[in-house]
């Protein structure tokens, strides 16, 4: 007996509708960013208190954003293998939900990096899991709005995890900030567990998924040239993209605004990212990837805006970079679902997360090198960066719509 059926064998039926599905795991993403959104929203600032250079925030920050995405090679893999999506994915946010609060008793900058990376490790190994679940479930509803709906809720958390961490900051620092996150964190694994039961069979969502998978598996196609081409596109796009904690470095180390402002911004930033999420979801039902075109043209804003020394500008460049932000996290996973068979869609997502990964980890940290320089050599890069980009994409869309 296969583990899948074993599973089976042990599990009642699923007893919730697709959308509540969604809407579950909506509760769920939502409580784990409340957490470590709330917690990456001062990371920049938190490791500048410890001696760590712009470069080294970039350097970091980037780092933990490639461990997210690289590992998913295998925890993509593993989760096609196996056909236990549930273990794997309670185990990436029991990591994360550990490693958050755990930031309020780092003492040195080493301790604080480790529990920085490992945070997002634990993203890392239940990303693919978590994604062919969201894929299997939103079959039949849609998969820009699926994954739309799920973006929309995590950023709710997003908006009030940060607002948390600034008010706990201006009462009493950096560690009570980080401390309080443990609430949300147990309450999430909580909600996740019931889903879990609820829920035991999110792949039997998506018709003849179950009784197919593993034929599917032995005969499934290579890795279309769709998927690569959108691969590329948005590891290009990655390349000239800030992450927030060097934003947030700059905000701090030239007195731009007030310290506790700083997660402030970033909540604004994330309810930006919940309103793009849904309008590009939206989007992608009716006209698939060729909405993606303002991806490049808002990256390219965002340096000018944001490395500024002048609040009002600052801010709007937030309100630019969580567009950015939104489009990519709803619109980047519905796609990757449309763009991969079923039964590679772990791989799929692992795959797409590594060169996603490994371009904003040398977009980022070259961000960081060049904010040693000057702000406008960011702003060149950043440019012909995205420029590269839009060049790029505009083969994809022509393919596109060429196929069938």
């Amino acid at each position: 007996m296969t583990s899948a059926a074993h599973e089976t064998s042990t599990t009642g039926p699923n007893r919730l509708t697709p959308m509540r599905f969604v809407l579950g795991f909506g509760i769920v993403a939502g409580l784990g960013d409340f957490v470590y959104e709330g917690a990456r929203s001062v990371v920049g600032p938190y490791l500048a208190t410890f001696g760590a250079s712009a470069a080294v925030v970039g350097l970091v920050t980037g780092a933990g954003e490639a461990v997210a995405l690289l590992f998913r090679l295998v925890s993509g893999p593993l989760t096609d293998r196996t056909r236990r999506p549930w273990p794997i994915t309670i185990t990436g946010y029991a990591i994360t939900m550990v490693a958050v609060p755990l930031l309020a008793v780092g003492q040195v900058l080493w301790q604080v990096v480790i529990l920085v990376i490992g945070e997002r490790f634990g993203k890392a190994v239940r990303s693919p899991a978590k994604g062919t679940m969201m894929a299997a479930a939103s079959s039949g509803i849609g998969r820009g709005r699926a994954f739309a709906i799920q973006e929309a809720l995590d950023q709710a958390g997003a908006v009030v995890g940060p607002l948390v961490v600034a008010a706990m900051i201006a009462l009493s620092g950096y560690r009570l900030g980080f401390a309080v996150l443990a609430v949300p964190a147990a309450a999430s694994l909580v909600v996740l567990a019931i889903l879990r039961r609820r829920a035991p069979h999110p792949e039997a969502y998506e018709q003849g998924e179950r009784t197919k998978t593993v034929a599917a598996q032995r005969e499934a196609p290579p890795l279309s040239t769709r998927f690569w081409g959108y691969s590329g596109f948005t590891a290009l796009t990655m390349l000239g993209y800030a992450t927030f904690a060097v934003l947030a470095f700059h905000l701090q180390v030239r007195h731009v605004v007030p310290t506790y402002q700083i997660p402030i911004i970033y909540a604004v930033a994330m309810g930006v990212d919940a309103v793009a999420a849904l309008a590009s979801g939206w989007l992608y039902d009716r006209v698939g990837l060729r909405g993606l075109v303002v991806l490049p043209v808002l990256a390219a804003v965002v340096p000018v805006l944001s490395f500024s020394t002048n609040a009002v500008l600052v801010w709007i460049g937030a309100l630019v970079w969580g567009a950015a932000m939104g489009v990519h996290e709803s619109t980047m996973k519905a796609a990757v679902a449309d763009l991969v068979p079923p039964a590679r869609r772990g791989s799929g997502y692992g795959i797409f997360a590594a060169v996603y990964g490994v371009a904003w980890l040398a977009g980022s940290a070259a961000i960081g090198a060049l904010y040693d320089v000057s702000v406008t050599a960011i702003v060149v890069f950043t440019t012909v960066t995205q420029l590269v980009a839009l060049i790029a994409f505009f083969p994809l869309v022509i393919r596109t719509a060429r196929t069938p």
